[in-house]
């Protein structure tokens, strides 16, 4: 089980992950460029991409703890 901390941690690299990979949205009132929030990330994305994400960082954290 991942603990609340942890898991905060987990959301914010995993929105700061999809946000680069997302193409940026026009706003409608100001017509600027602008970054998508984590509401419209959390609708852009499946949670396919989301499990794959989260089974990299537990990967690459079992290698970082194994001393490689």
């Amino acid at each position: 089980m991942v603990a609340p901390i942890e898991e905060h941690r987990l959301t914010v690299s995993e929105n700061r992950g999809l946000r680069r990979i997302s193409e940026p949205k026009k706003d409608e009132v100001t017509r600027e460029w602008r970054k998508l929030n984590n509401e419209e990330l959390k609708e852009l994305h499946s949670p396919f991409i989301t499990r794959v994400i989260k089974s990299r960082i537990r990967w690459a954290g079992h290698v970082a703890s194994m001393g490689v």
